[in-house]
């Protein structure tokens, strides 16, 4: 999805989150890239084993639900939904 697509400008940071998924039970690390107020974009070690749908925990204690838009092998873009 390119810039002039997106609804709402995503802002550079460099945060620490978990995708949090089945039940809390699997939890993997992650890096907030950029942010806005319908989705982010992260990046992780790999992508293989995260679920469509998961939960994203930001080190400063703010919870979204996500969906994944797109993805690489070491970078996923959200949705919040």
């Amino acid at each position: 999805m390119s810039q002039d697509e997106r609804k709402t400008q995503r802002h550079r940071t460099l945060k620490g989150g978990k995708i949090v998924f089945n039940d809390r039970r699997s939890v993997y690390d992650c890096t907030v890239r950029n942010l806005s107020e319908t989705g982010a974009k992260l990046a992780v070690t790999s992508t293989l084993g995260i679920p469509q749908r998961f939960a994203l925990t930001l080190a400063d204690g703010r919870n979204f639900d996500c969906e994944i838009a797109w993805h690489t092998e070491t970078e996923i873009g959200v949705r919040f939904l």
